[in-house]
């Protein structure tokens, strides 16, 4: 994840989970560092993306937050009132699970892509809407027992939802019963924590 300086600079700042690729295309000095993500807590092992994430989502809800972020791992992130990581929770994404059906199972077809499109049917008679709408549904009722959960510990407790399947996930939360989190959706939530860290000014 990166953030441009402008239309034809390097980025002013950026952030890698896992290998970098040699030679760097950017200069070390513009990389980001989990020690210099300011959210309290945070175990050395934990991932930036998760540390950016946090600490940018309690920064826009002043309080307690649960951040869902659905992507290729669906991470829930959760930062208390004082801005102090307190731990969370991972599980395979929705183009990853349907993946892992399709390669672990014979009868089973290959999901050709993520099903970004939420699946309307309740119950499809389609194997592979039935496969899609099953994640769907189940990443969903992860991510409003995750809040249920948390809430009992962190009265006032937010909900912000980014990652490339953040918006599917919120279309899908008001079918959960019982759940009416304040939701949020940050589709650039570690892009504004990058930002915030590099400001152009500087």
């Amino acid at each position: 994840m990166e953030v441009q300086g402008g239309a034809l600079d390097p980025p002013r700042a950026w952030a890698a989970v896992g290998a970098i690729p040699e030679p760097c295309p950017w200069r070390q000095a513009t990389r980001v560092r989990l020690e210099e993500v300011p959210l309290a807590g945070v175990p050395p092992w934990l991932g930036i993306d998760r540390a950016l994430a946090g600490w940018q989502a309690w920064r826009a809800v002043q309080g307690p937050v649960l951040v869902a972020d659905a992507g290729t791992v669906l991470s829930l992130t959760l930062v208390d009132g004082r801005g102090v990581f307190q731990g969370g929770r991972l599980q395979a994404g929705l183009a990853l699970q349907l993946r892992a059906m399709a390669g672990a199972t014979q009868h089973l077809p290959p999901a050709g892509g993520p099903k970004q499109a939420m699946v309307a049917a309740a119950w499809p008679r389609d194997t592979l809407e039935a496969m899609a709408a099953g994640v769907q549904r189940g990443l969903a009722a992860a991510v409003a027992a995750a809040h249920r959960e948390a809430a009992r510990d962190y009265p006032g407790l937010r909900l912000v939802l980014t990652g490339g399947d953040g918006a599917l996930v919120r279309e899908l939360l008001p079918r959960q019963v019982g759940i009416e989190p304040p939701v949020e959706h940050r589709p650039d939530l570690c892009l504004e924590a990058l930002a915030a860290l590099r400001p152009a000014s500087a």
